[in-house]
């Protein structure tokens, strides 16, 4: 095989504009770790545990929107880095998986490590590239280099993604010592104009028309990237015709003062008090997916006239169960082209959502700050003490919950993250950790125990950053199972479902060098979060009792002021 040809990927992926790699060791991809590593213009790290690597890249592309490599060898290599190209895809990340692999003619034929690796992810991933066996033939070199920018295209194009691109190589793998790898600068790169999806006159006119026939308007944001432009055309639509904008905490809509987030606690699905004047005509929406169940719940009871979503292309999820219009354009092009637009509205929609919005926020304050030692009010305690401008990742499980139900008010300039493509716990760690190495701002994660020792090898390797602070809520178990209904009543409850654990995270700092702050009280937690942010890498160890949790949860929600009433026997 000709490695010039191999040696040539990371010089195209140079040019088109990718800026870092994440690779694992291996053998058989030994000729792609050379050559990324000695590109002058990428920057390389090498984690050893696949899974743990994927997510890191997933994490950096997170945090810089720019497409992110990933090398690993053959055989099971591959397979580990499913569950992060799985998030990658349902999130929209770009990502370019390259899997080296044995030649075709052994797949099959009992030779070490090696798996059937062509499209591996399935449907999980946009595309799968087979790189061809490139000889010296002109063709063989012009397929091999259109392919790569193929790939790097497609990761990118909306909506972007992973991709796989699988090279076969055969031996030798090495250059002879002394022997000079070369970029050839003259290789194939094919590039492309994004496209804006703008609106057109007569598009904005029809829009406007049919956005008359509604006098509750109720927008609802999914999960979406921070996008100041976003802010302030949305903010101005609303305030030009009143309707009520909702975003849960991982929008990134927070910094709107209008902005209604305390859904989960004023909303109680279907048995939602005071449904009917919450009902919207319209329902808008855009983004990803939405934490809120009570949202959902109470959006599939009271459905609205008409739902329009925003999306430039691919397919349209129909989560509320009410979609009528796909309108093929960016949130930014929508809400600027139509923010001008004065339409007779229903004022009183806007003041109702905003009253049950205060007394939910006055309900939340009073409650959470009673000097009652649970993971619950050492959540709001550390949210309300987060520094400013700071990177937050959101764990799955109940670590997202929490966040969702607190919030951000609108001062807070904190950017958010959530692995919520698939809501897996798998990892949440190694995601935070690959933002922090990306950026210079401080990265907090807030996790639960189950989910910071499933990914303790995300911290697995000589990278790892100054800026991250993981503030570990441990119940010693899967405390969730206590609080949703259904395993909570179940007698094998402890066993099979919360998994109780034994583990703290005190040797796991010992180990990756990082600081270690204990805490089992508010005043342990008053006293070491100032120290904990001031110190380099660290992990903060909040104790907590999983059934008192469980119980302090229900009198949240027993004592709720929009706790629906029972029926009458």
């Amino acid at each position: 095989m000709n490695l010039q040809a191999i040696f040539n990927i990371a010089e195209i992926c140079a040019q088109w504009g990718v800026r870092q790699v994440v690779l694992s060791p291996g053998s058989r991809c030994a000729p792609l770790t050379l050559a990324f590593v000695r590109h002058p213009g990428i920057l390389v790290r090498t984690v050893s545990d696949e899974r743990a690597a994927a997510f890191i890249g997933l994490g950096i592309a997170l945090t810089t929107r720019e497409p992110v490599v990933l090398v690993c060898t053959s055989g099971t290599a591959a397979l580990n880095y499913a569950p992060a190209v799985a998030e990658a895809f349902y999130q929209q990340v770009p990502l370019v998986v390259i899997t080296a692999d044995r030649p075709a003619e052994w797949i099959d034929q009992l030779d070490g490590q090696t798996i059937r690796q062509e499209n591996i992810y399935g449907r999980h991933i946009k595309k799968s590239f087979s790189f061809p066996a490139v000889g010296q033939h002109p063709d063989e070199i012009w397929y091999g280099q259109r392919l790569v920018s193929e790939a790097l295209l497609e990761t990118q194009a909306y909506p972007p993604g992973p991709v796989q691109i699988n090279i076969p190589l055969r031996e030798p793998f090495y250059p002879q010592p002394g022997e000079t790898i070369r970029f050839d600068k003259n290789v194939k790169v094919i590039r492309e104009l994004p496209n804006e999806f703008p609106i057109s006159d007569a598009y904005q006119n029809l829009l406007g028309f049919a956005l008359a026939n509604y006098r509750k308007i109720l927008i609802v944001a999914g999960q979406l990237a921070p996008d100041a432009e976003l802010l302030g055309a949305l903010q101005a639509f609303a305030r030009s015709n009143g309707a009520v904008i909702i975003g849960d905490i991982i929008s990134n809509l927070h910094q709107i003062p209008e902005e209604c987030r305390y859904q989960d606690t004023h909303l109680a699905g279907k048995h939602t008090s005071d449904a009917m004047e919450l009902q919207p005509d319209l329902l808008i929406t855009f983004g990803l997916s939405n934490i809120s169940k009570n949202l959902k719940l109470f959006l599939r009871a009271f459905p609205p006239r008409a739902h329009w979503h925003l999306q430039p292309a691919g397919t349209v999820a129909d989560p509320f169960q009410s979609l009528t219009q796909i309108i093929r354009s960016t949130p930014v092009s929508f809400f600027s082209a139509l923010k001008n637009n004065s339409f007779k509205t229903s004022r009183n929609y806007q003041t109702a959502w905003q009253q049950r919005e205060k007394k939910a926020k006055n309900y939340l304050k009073h409650f959470l700050t009673q000097p009652v030692y649970s993971e619950f009010t050492a959540y709001a305690l550390v949210m309300q003490h987060l520094p400013a401008n700071s990177f937050l990742h959101l764990a799955n499980s109940m670590a997202v919950r929490y966040a969702n139900i607190i919030g951000l008010l609108p001062t807070n300039k904190t950017i958010v993250f959530a692995n919520r493509g698939t809501s897996g716990i798998d990892g949440c760690t190694s995601t935070a950790v690959g933002s922090a190495l990306s950026s210079n701002r401080l990265t907090v994660l807030l996790t639960g125990d189950m989910a910071f020792f499933y990914d303790r090898n995300g911290l697995w390797h000589n990278y790892l950053p100054e800026n991250l602070r993981i503030i570990l809520f441990n119940n010693q178990a899967g405390g969730i199972f206590r609080i949703i209904d259904g395993p909570r009543q179940q007698p094998e409850l402890g066993e099979f479902f919360e998994t109780r654990q034994a583990l703290n995270a005190a040797q796991t700092a010992v180990d990756f060098k990082m600081g270690y702050y204990a805490c089992h009280s508010l005043s342990d937690l008053q006293n070491n979060l100032p120290l904990f942010w001031k110190g380099g890498a660290g992990i903060l160890e909040i104790f907590t009792d999983s059934p008192a949790n469980a119980s302090f949860f229900d009198i949240f929600k027993q004592h709720s002021p929009f706790r629906p009433e029972p029926a009458l026997k």
